[in-house]
């Protein structure tokens, strides 16, 4: 397993929970507001964290660790992140995944051998090819079957889970999340979060300004005609 990145406590990545936060390399997404696109674009630039050193420290601080939360890039691109999974299940700590939803297979895996604990799916746009497609920054022609078949996996398994979408303005106003929010009614949580510029790797997209909270408010509303307890991150 490449990993490529830790925090080695984090109290912002799993609500409620301590946590480490592990980063693996690559991507199959080229999100222009991605603000890990160095780890995606050219993970060969970071060093591995050798995971040697990982299961010594959270051997040694489970006590106060509640899990570990696997990002990325995306973690379901790794044959072996089910082991890493169970690796990390056998200390007695949490797992949580953080995925874009293009691996239903590896999802369905993950739920069946009970490595997860708690899963973060990010539904970037309408389910809609051309739309997904643009924030996707890759052709999701022939795929968006596979990010709703993920939806349906995660809501229907039984694991505690959250739904995201990153809000840019010009590109998601109420009636794009709205739809978004249809699809995934029956979704234990649905997070909006503020898209931050300066961090993006699209240089246009870096020119936007970020929704007010005032803005935000109206999204979430937006949202919760189908997800009551819809909320924005950060408030």
């Amino acid at each position: 397993m490449r990993i490529k990145g830790v925090l080695e406590t984090s109290f912002v990545d799993w609500d409620g929970k301590i946590v480490s936060t592990i980063f693996l390399p690559s991507c199959n997404f080229r999100c222009g507001f991605c603000h890990n696109h160095r780890l995606v674009l050219e993970p060969e630039s970071f060093e591995d964290v050798p995971l040697d050193y990982l299961l010594r420290f959270w051997r040694r601080n489970r006590d106060f660790l509640d899990g570990v939360c696997i990002t990325g890039g995306e973690p379901t691109l790794h044959a072996d992140l089910p082991q890493l999974c169970a690796t990390i299940k056998e200390l007695g700590l949490e797992v949580k995944l953080d995925t874009n939803g293009s691996n239903p297979e590896m999802l369905r895996s993950l739920i069946k051998e009970k490595l997860v604990d708690y899963i973060a799916m990010d539904v970037k746009a309408p389910l809609r090819a051309n739309d997904y497609s643009r924030i996707a920054g890759v052709d999701i022609n022939g795929e968006l079957s596979r990010i709703q078949e993920s939806i349906d996996i995660i809501i229907t398994s039984g694991v505690d889970h959250e739904f995201r979408t990153t809000v840019i303005k010009g590109v998601h106003g109420e009636d794009e999340v709205e739809a978004i929010a249809r699809s995934l009614q029956g979704a234990r949580r649905y997070v909006l979060q503020k898209f931050v510029p300066h961090l993006a790797m699209s240089e246009d997209l870096k020119k936007l300004p970020m929704f007010s909270d005032e803005e935000m408010d109206a999204l979430v509303e937006a949202a919760r005609r189908y997800i009551p307890n819809a909320k924005w991150r950060g408030k």
